[in-house]
């Protein structure tokens, strides 16, 4: 257990180039090796860094893109991740603060630890906020117990544009209000187990068809537009009041007098809009400086460190120059300049370990994915009676890729006797009643979300040659290009989990209704 002086005490202890430090957050990785740990325990002794974010690995990091690294999986991951926090608190002079990305659970970083629900999946319910809230605390009690203290969480972006390769599956939703509501759930159970959190990717990087960790997206949408959607979630969070802000790499010309400057580093958008017109006074942390939306532009190390902190960022994550940038922004920036940002990221440290609770891990995830299960299940197309009809009859059960044995055919076998059969291209079945379970490869939508076009034509043709019943356990984006129109039935069941493919079984049988709703618009083929 870490303890963290006062402000006012800290203020008149730390020198500037310490309280420089404390700005900057480089990566931490699980998979590093002892030479690469060391070096990371020697930046944090010797440029007194303020906190680290956890990644899975090199290999899996924003910059591997084009090096298509293989990443090696480590069955002891989370044991690792509790060594090197250790490890890492033991190097710094004064207390760390540790952050990770765990928008729905560390699974997103670590392997073998609880995972729950994508933002989209709990879009889809309908009300039930209860349920958002016990996923936010939950998180946040897995992340105490291997001693995070900040979870970069939860996204508010809009999802607004299908063909978005970097937010979709990982936002509420396309109503702005909807977002507020489930953000604000997310937000108040990750508090409540005394975990802080950070909204992003500000101002909004929902209508974007380029990723921003290779390239610099551009939101050309007037100002009353982006108010009306992209800066609602924003502003209406910030006026309940969030511990942080993270800004996204994103160019928006109408909130930076027609500049294309990255939002990450404008001035006008940071210290302009966010600041002055939302009134937001809490910490702001950039997105990961790695990213090649900026990272790119700027060969000379150190130079966009001191571009991100001058914009108006407090926090610097995933600077991958920190000696280099803490020295140029010990030259060139005011001394007021950094003990702002310093004020505010050493009260936010201070709330952090003011918050601290000794926890037990204890995985929670099954009952409530359940029960999450139950609640978002969505019939898209079709009637409860014509699935009902359906399950009484004969008919055969089709199934893409490996899935061969899943819960869900499982337990609907145990009920009812029925043929599977896998679908390939050259497959040929005609006017038969068809349960078709699909299970997306991938849940980004690139390369049509891991599916083949031979395989999508081969689905589509079944689909158009039989009364076809579909179950769909992934992104609903997925019916992008489905042919909806000739199927009976549609109901989308969101996540693979064993819980959600045991409830599909159960409507199916007839045994539960849906209740789920659509957080996003499909566009018919």
């Amino acid at each position: 257990m870490h303890s963290i002086a006062p402000y006012p005490i800290a203020s008149q202890k730390l020198s500037l180039a310490e309280k420089a430090g404390q700005l900057f957050m480089p990566a931490a990785f699980i998979n590093d090796s002892e030479e690469e740990i060391e070096r990371l325990e020697r930046l944090i002794s010797e440029q007194h860094v303020g906190s680290i974010c956890f990644f899975h690995s090199r290999a899996s990091a924003a910059t591997n893109f084009e090096g298509k690294r293989k990443v090696v999986k480590n069955e002891g991951s989370y044991d690792t991740l509790k060594s090197l926090i250790q490890r890492y608190q033991n190097a710094a002079k004064y207390p760390l603060l540790i952050a990770i990305d765990a928008e729905w659970g560390l699974a997103m970083r670590i392997e073998n630890t609880p995972q729950y629900p994508y933002a989209i999946t709990l879009g889809a319910l309908r009300g039930n906020d209860d349920l958002i809230f016990r996923v936010g605390r939950q998180i946040a009690i897995d992340c105490l117990s291997a001693g995070i203290h900040w979870n970069l969480a939860p996204v508010v972006d809009i999802n607004n544009n299908p063909n978005n390769p970097v937010i979709g599956y990982r936002s509420f939703g396309e109503v702005a209000t909807s977002v507020v509501e489930k953000a604000t759930a997310y937000i108040k159970g990750t508090q409540d187990a005394g975990v802080l959190t950070s909204i992003k990717h500000f101002p909004g990087h929902g209508d974007t068809a380029t990723d921003s960790h290779l390239g610099l997206p551009v939101i050309a949408k007037t100002k009353t537009e982006l108010l009306e959607k992209e800066l609602y979630p924003f502003k209406k969070l910030i006026d309940q009041g969030v511990d942080s802000v993270m800004v996204g790499h994103l160019s928006v010309p109408a909130l930076a007098y027609g500049k294309h400057t990255s939002s990450s580093i404008s001035k006008d958008i940071i210290k302009g809009v966010l600041r002055q017109e939302m009134g937001f006074k809490g910490v702001v942390i950039s997105d990961a400086l790695n990213m090649h939306a900026v990272s790119k532009n700027y060969p000379k190390k150190g130079e966009l460190e001191w571009l991100a902190f001058d914009a108006g960022n407090d926090i610097l994550c995933f600077t991958e120059h920190t000696k280099e940038g803490l020295a140029r922004i010990t030259e060139k920036a005011r001394k007021e300049q950094i003990e702002e940002s310093f004020e505010r990221v050493w009260k936010l440290k201070q709330k952090a370990f003011g918050n601290q609770v000794v926890v037990s891990p204890t995985d929670e995830s099954a009952p409530l994915n359940l029960k999450i299960a139950e609640k978002s299940l969505t019939l898209y197309k079709g009637t409860a009676q014509g699935v009902r009809h359906f399950s009484e009859k004969d008919f055969v059960a089709l199934y893409n890729s490996s899935h061969f044995e899943n819960p869900f055919f499982q337990a609907i076998g145990r009920e009812k006797k029925f043929n599977k059969v896998q679908v390939t291209p050259s497959l040929e079945i005609k006017d038969r009643s068809v349960l078709m379970a699909l299970f997306p490869p991938q849940v980004k939508p690139n390369n049509n979300f891991g599916f083949s076009d031979e395989e999508l034509k081969a689905i589509n043709t079944l689909i158009a040659g039989n009364k076809v019943h579909l179950y769909l356990f992934g992104n609903p984006y997925v019916l992008n290009h489905i042919n909806t129109e000739k199927a009976k039935t549609i109901v989308i069941c969101y996540q693979h989990f064993p819980e959600f493919q045991q409830v599909a079984a159960n409507h199916f049988l007839g045994n539960l209704e849906a209740q789920g709703r659509l957080p996003v618009t499909i566009r018919e083929l």
